[in-house]
């Protein structure tokens, strides 16, 4: 009897756990099953829908492998031999002599730039010039980088009076006609008209590009009134003509750098055309203008004694009136009034911190804290009754506790640390700083 018997709890009551007697139907005992030794059996499977769901679900087992199948396996005289799987080799298509990768919208530095050998593969003055335009459309970062290289390309290339007369016709034409370069445009102009070393006796390159521009204004009543696309041509002009008013820099009768005059009344005359014929197109023009050199236009006025800015804020609030414009349009054109009486949003010169008081300087009161009375109403050093509400604040609220009284000293005394912060700024750290000050005014004047 023990040799079916496992006295493991619960051993024989699973299905196929080993050998085990049980009661047949004549009450007889029957013998145990025949294990691996014995032969395979194969175990008898429910049908699916009186299966349980777990018997459904497992997975499918190998099927059993007979004992004589076992016994010549390890019988043979030979054995064979296993078959090894090799691993595909995997060619790497990476090379040492591949070009350098360079990320999406990266910005080459100037030794790198596709301009540093000159005008050399370009056909053509006009395919280089354009291939250079686009670069500086599309990365105008870089204008500071590529434009000595640029400008000296130029001096070996241009050296007659057509093609100083090809490359103002194509700068004139990218500035007055690309959205967003006329002042990329502006800046290559006046870059151009100081480094240009050709002088022709037809005039240098700004007394050309002048004459260029006039030849649109002396058609500016006739645009004014012209279709849409005409009209169009005709705003990029006067925009244009804006930022080439505040970059070009001429020379002085004293040689200091000054703007241009004949500009500033050529802008006049423009404003004066587009408020004759108050369209909304032209209305938008006239205050972007405005908005752009309003306030060098007016100082410039105001030195000579003139009253055209006057003039000009009167001929837009009846244009407020009476012209048929857009609502939205009228209410730029006041905007703009509101932006001129604030002196166009200008504070007067910043006054050094020794000199600051609240009547000289607007932001004197600027970074001082706010407040909160006990009633939680704001005040701050702006306050007349800030001394007052401020002493009765430290009063109330003890805001610097005397820690040592807890053994905790926050003053930093007897730190080595803190003994050793220097409050004086190294001599090299100084320098630098210094000469980052100089050259971020110097950007700020240019």
């Amino acid at each position: 009897m023990s040799d079916g018997f496992d006295r493991a709890p619960g051993a024989g009551r699973g299905r196929g756990r080993g050998p085990a007697r049980g009661v047949g139907p004549d009450g007889g005992l029957l013998e145990p099953q025949p294990t691996l030794s014995q032969g395979p059996r194969a175990e008898p499977t429910p049908p699916a829908h009186t299966a349980p769901l777990a018997e459904r679900l497992r997975p499918t087992r190998s099927p059993p492998v007979s004992q004589e199948k076992i016994s010549s396996m390890s019988s043979g005289s030979t054995m064979a031999k296993p078959q090894v799987l090799m691993a595909p080799v995997i060619t790497s298509k990476l090379s040492a002599n591949a070009p350098e990768f360079y990320p999406s919208g990266y910005i080459s530095n100037y030794s790198e730039s596709s301009f540093e050998d000159g005008y050399d593969g370009y056909a053509t003055l006009a395919e280089y010039v354009q291939d250079f335009l686009n670069h500086l459309k599309e990365h105008p970062g870089s204008f500071e980088n590529v434009i000595e290289q640029f400008a000296e390309s130029l001096n070996g290339w241009v050296t007659s009076d057509e093609t100083l007369q090809e490359l103002v016709e194509l700068i004139y034409q990218q500035a007055t006609s690309i959205p967003n370069f006329s002042y990329m445009g502006a800046r290559l102009c006046n870059y151009l008209s100081h480094h240009l070393t050709i002088s022709p006796q037809s005039g240098n390159f700004r007394q050309l590009l002048l004459q260029r521009c006039r030849a649109e204004y002396e058609n500016r009543d006739q645009a004014a009134k012209g279709d849409e696309a005409t009209r169009k041509r005709f705003h990029a002009y006067v925009l244009f003509l804006g930022e080439l008013y505040l970059n070009l820099e001429v020379k002085g009768t004293k040689g200091q750098a000054t703007r241009a005059e004949v500009l500033q009344d050529g802008l006049r005359e423009l404003l004066n055309a587009l408020f004759t014929n108050p369209v909304d197109n032209n209305l938008v023009c006239a205050v972007k203008l405005l908005k752009l050199t309003g306030s060098v236009l007016e100082d410039a006025w105001k030195e000579k004694g003139k009253t055209d800015m006057e003039e000009m804020i009167q001929r837009i609030e009846n244009v407020v009136l009476d012209a048929n414009c857009s609502r939205d349009v009228k209410q730029m054109l006041l905007k703009l009034v509101e932006l001129r009486s604030s002196n166009w949003g200008r504070v007067h010169a910043a006054t050094t911190f020794k000199e600051a008081t609240p009547d000289n300087d607007p932001n004197y009161f600027m970074n001082e804290p706010t407040f909160y009375t006990s009633d939680g109403i704001p005040f701050t050093a702006a306050d007349p009754d800030y001394q007052e509400k401020y002493q009765e604040l430290l009063d109330r609220e003890d805001f610097f506790p005397d820690y040592e009284e807890n053994g905790t000293d926050l003053s930093g005394a007897g730190d080595p640390y803190l003994d050793d912060i220097d409050d004086e700024m190294d001599p090299e750290i100084e320098e630098a700083y210094e000469k980052f000050c100089l050259e971020s005014e110097r950007k700020r004047k240019q």
